[in-house]
């Protein structure tokens, strides 16, 4: 995410050296783009969090039925 903050940022700063169209209309879609993934990212961020921090929970007995020979006494 730092990735897509520091181009965002490289972005706006060759927006602020130059008044020609053809330059600005590319660098203003790429920094848009930068955004997009910026947000994405920290969706997807998120969702790891949230699932990390989820409860787990594992059932023994499907261990045993796809391991041969565990838990025989």
């Amino acid at each position: 995410m730092a990735a897509e903050q520091k181009a965002r940022s490289t972005y706006d700063y060759i927006l602020s050296l130059t008044d020609d169209p053809d330059v600005i209309a590319p660098i203003k879609f790429l920094r848009e783009r930068e955004v997009v993934h910026f947000q994405r990212f920290g969706e997807a961020l998120e969702y790891v969090t949230d699932y990390l921090a989820g409860k787990k929970v594992f059932d023994v007995s499907d261990i045993k039925n796809k391991v041969p020979g565990m838990c025989k006494k």
